[in-house]
């Protein structure tokens, strides 16, 4: 055990990412830092065998993201029947492209002698400029059947398994048809100051990428006429012209660049492409962490409180007592609490999810409630519906309509439990619901000019846990058979 101790190292201590770029001498390091996540390379464990003081140098040109490998170590193993040293090289091929592993000096003359470094410009179309903490930003975006955005999504897309829990890699070798239905944004910092010639402006802060689900959009012709059509279509059908889903899929900003609102200023970017395409029909994440949850929260909540769309929400509370009798049976329908045809109206017209626009149409609606009465739970609703107190009956009410969300969505996991239990989760559920909702108010009185800290809330450990029962995907039947399983991470 002391020999393989002796022989083992980090995998996340001994790596080492960094960018670069062209300065007077030697290429000059912009940033570096390790990685959060190595299991999905190099084993669970996360360790390295075979090597003293190794260290694995990763190394990426800041502006088209060329990358270089290097590996040092004092001493390595010598095999012993199967035991032998990893072998790096070839346990990170199926990773990198093949330029990783070019000699380092042959890499540093490159970045150094590269003429075409300070006229370079990120592929597709611009989308915005802004200015953070007094330096200057771009988001670009492009279809990844160009070129030059396959090129550096190919470069960079190893650190989506570095800091993204069980991200994975895009298939690039995908047929044409497949690849126009993924979009990538990229955010690059201009920078003004350049130590050479051929330094390049640009460097990179982050990226993310969207994939469009084609979705049927039946008409009134299509219901009541046969249509004759051929196969394959004597033109090429764009993907973009087709109705469909956007769904956001890797969203990475990098660890150097972290609190400084560049996760806002990229979701808020991409969504605004959604909402002006005329043939989005809805936007949806696949498998957020909670960290991103609290992004798109604070952006989707803030969006529709700025166009006025909650202003037009209410929680009706002038409903007969009788419906909330404790009888089994008897029941408030959500259509007694909430306008429903318009929430579907104002839900379709924002293109928002139907999950992600309930929990925000909950949120909006219990900031209508007094704290005090919000913060004493349910110890002031022993009245129920009949309580004097307009805020503790809104409060009330606004319990039963999130526990009827909760149900509703988790009936076919809730009906195998006894009464007393299945009641028990749904209270706890909701709770803890309300809980999260309050974290989130919390923060946003702190994000100020949409400074959201892109890694979490500043709350973490006032953090609620995860839900007992209201985990459920809010698109989840799209995932099923779909191989190319991604996640965000608003870093």
């Amino acid at each position: 055990m002391a020999d393989q101790e002796e022989w083992s190292t980090t995998a996340n201590e001994a790596l080492e990412i960094s960018f670069v770029q062209a300065a007077p001498g030697s290429p000059r390091t912009i940033s570096s830092f390790h990685p959060q996540f190595t299991y999905p390379i190099f084993g669970e464990e996360e360790r390295i065998f075979g090597y003293q003081s190794l260290k694995l140098n990763l190394r990426f040109a800041a502006h088209d993201l060329r990358p270089n490998l290097e590996i040092l170590y004092d001493k390595k193993f010598k095999a012993v029947g199967d035991t032998k040293a990893t072998d790096i090289k070839e346990t990170l091929k199926e990773w990198t492209p093949e330029d990783t592993f070019e000699k380092v000096g042959a890499f540093n003359s490159h970045i150094q002698n590269d003429t075409s470094a300070s006229s370079f410009k990120p592929p597709g179309e611009l989308l915005e400029t802004y200015t953070s903490r007094g330096r200057n930003f771009e988001i670009w975006s492009g279809e990844l059947t160009d070129p030059t955005v396959l090129r550096l999504v190919e470069r960079i897309q190893i650190m989506i398994s570095f800091f993204i829990e069980g991200g994975t890699p895009l298939l690039l070798d995908d047929q044409d048809w497949t690849l126009a239905r993924w979009r990538v944004y990229f955010v690059y910092e201009k920078l003004s100051d350049l130590p050479s010639p051929n330094t390049s402006p640009y460097s990179l802060v982050g990226y993310s990428t969207s994939y469009r689900f084609v979705t049927y959009v039946p008409t009134a012709s299509s219901r009541s006429t046969a249509q004759n059509f051929t196969l394959p279509p004597p033109t090429p059908i764009s993907p973009a012209s087709l109705p469909s889903r956007a769904r956001i899929s890797q969203f990475l900003i990098l660890p150097s660049h972290h609190s400084h609102g560049h996760g806002t200023h990229l979701y808020n970017a991409m969504v605004k492409t959604f909402r002006a395409s005329p043939t989005c029909t809805e936007i949806t994440v696949e498998d957020p962490n909670e960290a991103f949850d609290d992004l798109r929260d604070y952006c989707d909540y803030k969006h529709l409180l700025n166009n006025g769309t909650l202003n037009k929400i209410f929680l009706n509370t002038d409903i007969d007592p009788k419906l909330s009798a404790r009888k089994i049976g008897v029941r408030v329908p959500t259509s007694k609490l909430l306008d429903m045809p318009l929430l579907e109206t104002l839900r379709k017209k924002n293109k928002i999810a139907p999950r992600q626009f309930a929990r925000l149409v909950e949120l909006y609606l219990l900031t209508k409630i007094a704290p005090h009465n919000r913060q004493a739970g349910t110890a002031r609703l022993t009245q129920r519906a009949r309580a004097t107190d307009p805020n503790d009956r809104a409060f009330y009410y606004w319990r039963l309509l999130v526990k009827q969300r909760v149900y509703k969505k988790n009936k076919d996991v809730l009906i195998q439990l006894d009464r007393g239990e299945r009641v028990d989760k749904v209270e706890q559920t909701v709770g803890e619901v309300a809980g999260d909702y309050e974290r989130l108010l919390r923060g946003m009185e702190k994000w100020q000019g949409g400074e959201a800290s892109e890694s979490g809330s500043s709350e973490k450990a006032d953090r609620a846990k995860r839900k007992v029962i209201d985990e459920d995907d809010e698109d989840d039947e799209d995932v099923a058979g779909d191989a190319k399983r991604a996640r965000s991470e608003a870093l």
